[in-house]
């Protein structure tokens, strides 16, 4: 375990001391958002319906935009045949780089979407909807995108094909993580959907890391 804590605080520095990549996600995550409200016009009752969809939807493509970085860096200045040998398992290393990833761009976003809600007319209970579905969802996104930055790790255009692995995979947790928010206009259950955000995360957990421990090791060779 002192491994994983090693290698996630090595990633938060590295992430510390570069702040523009986590400043071009956010903003493109508020860019992006403000867009619909002001394309569409002051429409309350539309925005508020469509409020869910979009900030899960940018939310999803904002952090797509750093994971093509996660390994890389690692396979090309050669740390990624230092993890292959480390004594710690390197499914353990994995869950770090992913862990320091939704940090530091999963966390920001959750924080900074009921912000942003607030353009589209949400406020109370679908404000805090969003934040808790954000929370409970965003490390998915963060396990799901690495394996496929782990699948197409050398590839060309490994960016694109990333989006193509990763965008299918997480349509399940988009679903339901605007779903949750619209639950409460029509009196439905949201502990439901926050269960069903929480399961699909517990399933990434127990898969993602193997699979890509795998890669890394094919990448390796």
């Amino acid at each position: 375990m002192s491994g994983f804590a090693a290698l996630l605080a090595r990633d938060l520095r590295l992430a510390w001391r570069r702040p523009g990549d986590i400043a071009v996600v956010l903003a493109f995550f508020v860019v992006a958002t403000v867009l619909f409200p002001l394309g569409i016009g002051p429409q309350a009752n539309l925005l508020a319906r469509i409020a869910a969809g979009v900030l899960w939807s940018t939310a999803l493509f904002a952090s797509m935009l750093s994971l093509d970085r996660l390994f890389a860096a690692d396979y090309e200045d050669g740390a990624l045949d230092l993890l292959l040998l480390a004594p710690w398992p390197l499914e353990l290393a994995a869950l770090a780089k992913c862990t320091a990833h939704w940090i530091v761009t999963g966390l920001p976003l959750a924080v900074l979407a009921p912000v942003l809600g607030i353009a589209f007319g949400l406020d109370g209970p679908p404000l805090l909807a969003l934040a808790a579905t954000l929370l409970i969802g965003t490390p998915t996104l963060s396990l799901v995108g690495g394996l496929a930055a782990a699948l197409t790790l050398g590839a060309r255009r490994g960016g694109a094909l990333l989006a193509l692995l990763a965008l299918p995979l997480c349509v399940p947790t988009l679903i339901f993580g605007a779903a949750a928010i619209e639950s409460l206009t029509s009196g439905e259950d949201l502990g439901a959907h926050l269960a069903i955000l929480a399961a699909l995360a517990l399933v990434s957990l127990a898969t993602t890391p193997w699979a890509m421990a795998a890669a890394l090791r094919q990448a390796g060779e």
